[in-house]
């Protein structure tokens, strides 16, 4: 099979070709696994951190990719739940031990054996892979397989990080950042929360107007104030900045949820900034996303299926991956970004909705 690995780490400003392709050996499914035909998946801010060392591979080299979407084409001598020919997605969540009180208390997400697909073992940055059949999800009819693929990673996440905000209808709520989890999750507010007035806070004009289009009540430059003080703040920048002017912007009582594996070191000094009246003081919180839950995937299929909620994607062929990561590093961002699985490398990037 033809699969993009990782073979060390590397700055992608000083090396726009992180990824090499190679020819692998199909994988051989286990008992209990699957072995899935890849058609599409997602470009994730996690592979940047993968990429630069912030959240290094398990090994190297190392196929990344978390957002995956294919067919079953094999399954190992235990595997019962899905079909041959069945489509499924696998998400960040590839593996827990289902023994601990994390996973037994329903927090599977914070499982000291916790395994991430395209971290801590093989992902969908090829043209196959073996996964468990427990962490793999059967996708609703309603997404085409690049719609798809998002709502495993960006989608899920974005919806834990809704939850965990504890947003009440009618309170507002803000966005700092604008990508792939944000655009999705602005969706999912406006329908869970319909009376909830939602601010966005973006550097670029178009995330901006993008924002706007898909709903948003006011949409500024991450360092402005908002027109009132908001209930809850979702942070998914890779950036410090956001999250001190996301604490100004606070109301008494409010919560920033940082939904982010990792943060860039770059302008880390803006911590500095910290001004403890201003930013923390009158019971703020501050709430890190740990990961996802398969709860948080199951339910968000199901709830983005019904809404329903449509990704705005931009598609690449396989053979683009590292155009597709550069890009993403650039900011050059509308939606989510989606590597389809046909290695043809003269296809052009076209966007989907």
């Amino acid at each position: 099979m033809k699969a993009a690995v990782l073979d060390d780490i590397t700055s992608i400003r000083e090396n726009p070709q992180p990824l090499s392709f190679v020819d692998l050996p199909i994988p051989v499914p286990g008992e209990k696994q699957i072995l899935v035909r890849i058609t599409a998946c997602g470009v994730c801010h996690t592979e940047l951190d993968e990429i630069e060392g912030r959240t290094p591979p398990a090994s190297f080299p190392f196929i990344l990719g978390h957002q995956i979407v294919g067919v079953v084409e094999k399954r190992g001598c235990e595997a019962g739940k899905f079909s041959i020919g069945q489509r499924v997605g696998i998400g960040w969540i590839g593996q827990a031990c289902g023994k601990c009180r994390y996973c037994l208390g329903g927090q599977e997400n914070m499982c000291p054996d916790f395994k991430a697909t395209g971290r801590d073992i093989p992902g969908g940055y090829a043209e196959y892979v073996a996964v468990f059949e427990d962490f793999a999800f059967s996708i609703p009819a309603a997404f085409s397989d690049s719609q798809a693929a998002p709502l495993l990673c960006a989608g899920a996440v974005g919806y834990r990080s809704l939850r965990l905000t504890g947003l009440r209808n009618g309170e507002p709520l803000g966005l700092t950042g604008f990508g792939a989890s944000a655009h999705l999750v602005l969706q999912l507010s406006r329908h869970l929360y319909p009376d909830s007035a939602i601010f966005v806070f973006a550097r670029s004009e178009l995330e901006r107007n993008f924002a706007l289009s898909l709903g948003a009540s006011w949409a500024g430059d991450t360092a402005l104030r908002s027109p009132q003080k908001l209930a809850a703040i979702i942070d998914t920048t890779p950036a410090w900045k956001p999250v001190v002017k996301a604490l100004e912007n606070l109301a008494p009582g409010g919560r920033l949820v940082v939904n982010a594996i990792r943060k860039e070191e770059m302008d880390k000094n803006q911590l500095l900034h910290i001004d403890y009246p201003l930013h923390l003081w009158q019971e703020k919180e501050v709430k890190s996303v740990a990961n996802v839950a398969r709860r948080d995937i199951y339910e968000f299929l199901e709830l983005a299926s019904r809404i329903p909620i449509l990704p705005d994607v931009e598609e690449y062929p396989f053979a683009d991956a590292n155009r597709a990561l550069a890009e993403l590093k650039a900011g050059m961002i509308r939606g989510a970004k989606v590597l389809i699985m046909d290695y043809s490398p003269h296809q052009e990037t076209r966007n989907t909705r």
